[in-house]
């Protein structure tokens, strides 16, 4: 049987790139799609391939469609059909109160973090699922705690996003349900990774219930097990947080 193929955005930095190489020791082909630093996602890419995985990098900024639908003919091209798709690009945008946010900041973080997660489900369904002549498989949105908290006085427009994403997944996980595709969030706390503005993991870890941030690698953990149909063949619909009890 062939193995799955995946295709991790934002898959050169952060929760994407430690979620390509635990994907990788799991048995999964990886695509890794970067929007600037070619140099990270080689790296990920030669550590996908000391697994013994097939492993693409591929540039293309997902909040233009024109960059979605050439990525994903790039991954047919040097992988072949996707199984699955981890949807982890995003930003956070300014630190800003609501009143003070630049016109520019929020399309920018609606754009990477909303409709970026649509044109890639909309690539991947037709991909994906068996209404399509797929094999069938999962899709995993990356959220955050931050669409219960509110990010009130920093990041409400992000936390605003990741609600979308929310919704997103209860929706299409349904809309696929009898097509074979699994649809899951994982919905991370303050996590040690460069997408935190400065000082802030610093400043937040300690009030978190553990007493510490999170790394990248816990988070992939989740996520992998998500996209697992050994593990996850049942769940559909879920949001798993990974907060350390924030």
């Amino acid at each position: 049987m062939a193995s799955p193929i995946v295709l991790i955005t934002g898959g050169s930095r952060g929760l994407g790139a430690a979620a390509a190489r635990l994907a990788a020791s799991r048995g999964f082909d990886v695509a890794a799609n970067y929007k600037s630093n070619r140099a990270a996602a080689d790296a990920v890419v030669a550590d996908v391939k000391k697994h013994g995985r097939r492993a693409i990098a591929v540039q293309g900024d997902m909040a233009i469609p024109t960059d979605v639908e050439r990525v994903f003919a790039e991954v047919d091209t040097g992988l072949g059909r996707l199984t699955h798709l981890v949807y982890s690009s995003g930003i956070v945008g300014p630190p800003s109160r609501v009143e003070a946010i630049s016109d520019e900041a929020l399309q920018d973080v609606m754009g990477i973090n909303v409709l970026g997660a649509f044109y890639c489900a909309r690539a991947a369904i037709k991909r994906i699922s068996t209404k399509h002549g797929g094999q069938g498989g999962a899709i995993v949105l990356v959220s955050s705690v931050a669409a219960q908290i509110g990010g009130a006085g920093e990041f409400v427009c992000y936390a605003a996003s990741k609600g979308a994403i929310d919704t997103m997944t209860k929706g299409l996980a349904q809309e696929l349900a009898k097509e074979g595709v699994r649809v899951n969030a994982v919905s991370p706390g303050v996590i040690d990774t460069d997408i935190q503005p400065p000082g802030r993991v610093d400043r937040l870890g300690p009030l978190v219930p553990m007493g510490r941030a999170g790394t990248a690698d816990e988070v992939a953990e989740a996520i992998v097990f998500l996209l697992d149909d050994r593990a996850g063949s049942y769940i559909t619909a879920a949001n798993l947080g990974i907060t350390g009890g924030r």
